[in-house]
């Protein structure tokens, strides 16, 4: 009889530190399946800095390095340079990516390093204590903003797959979102495609998620994905920002 699931190789099997409700599983998850079902595995090496994600080394099964907060980009350009042949990832959420480490992963992008950035969305600095991170949506609360985000008092969210696509070293930019089963597939082809992008070296890819995190958001698993549908598609459209030449 054909099985209907198997569990892919990609993941090790175990319970993780992330919150009920959490998108973190999902992507991680949709990386580990793309590399297996390519067999990348073992030709793979992944950057986690921190975060959340800061434990990804003993839920993945690639090699992975620690980078500190917000300089993974700079420790996925040594690792590719010295291992041209290999696939190179970062995983990183937004408080690290588009705060801490703007300057790494804009100018990562700008010399069009051939590596892939995943890039998780939740509008929220997640571990740290469920502060305001640059993609937190106006009238938002968190930790920082108790009465909400006010463009007066930090600037409107910023749309980071929009402004890395601006780059000409960015070859391929996409942002998916996990809130739907259809979605989640068509995550993982746009995962599949920054990693074929990479393997052909044509350049640097992005891919970023928009993900849950109810536990800062202070809301059900359930509420966090009509936060995710309702509040953030809207600001944060889904699409393909940046695709090679020839495929615009």
């Amino acid at each position: 009889m054909q099985p209907v699931f198997e569990y892919t190789k990609g993941i090790i099997p175990g319970e993780t530190n992330y919150c009920p409700g959490c998108t973190h599983g999902i992507s991680q998850r949709l990386i580990a399946e793309a590399l297996d079902e390519t067999g990348k595995l073992g030709s793979s090496i992944g950057v986690g800095p921190i975060g959340c994600s800061v434990l990804i080394h003993k839920y993945m099964n690639v090699e992975m390095i620690e980078a500190v907060h917000g300089r993974a980009p700079a420790v996925a350009s040594g690792i590719k340079r010295v291992h041209p042949d290999n696939l190179i990832f970062t995983y990183q959420g937004d408080g690290d990516l588009a705060s801490i480490g703007m300057a790494e992963i804009i100018h990562a992008a700008a010399r069009g390093e051939n590596f892939t950035t995943f890039f998780i969305n939740n509008a929220i600095y997640g571990m740290t204590g469920g502060q305001m991170a640059p993609t937190t949506l106006i009238g938002q609360k968190s930790t920082t903003t108790q009465d909400g985000r006010t463009i007066e008092q930090a600037g409107a969210p910023m749309r980071v797959s929009e402004l890395i696509a601006t780059l000409d070293g960015a070859v391929y930019v996409e942002r998916v979102a996990l809130n739907s089963p259809g979605n989640i597939n068509k995550a993982k082809k746009a995962v599949r495609r920054a990693f074929e992008v990479q393997d052909k070296k044509l350049g640097f890819s992005f891919i970023e998620f928009l993900s849950t995190c109810p536990t800062n958001w202070g809301v059900s698993p359930i509420d966090a994905m009509t936060f995710l549908t309702e509040k953030m598609l809207p600001y944060f459209p889904l699409g393909v920002f940046r695709s090679p030449k020839g495929e615009e």
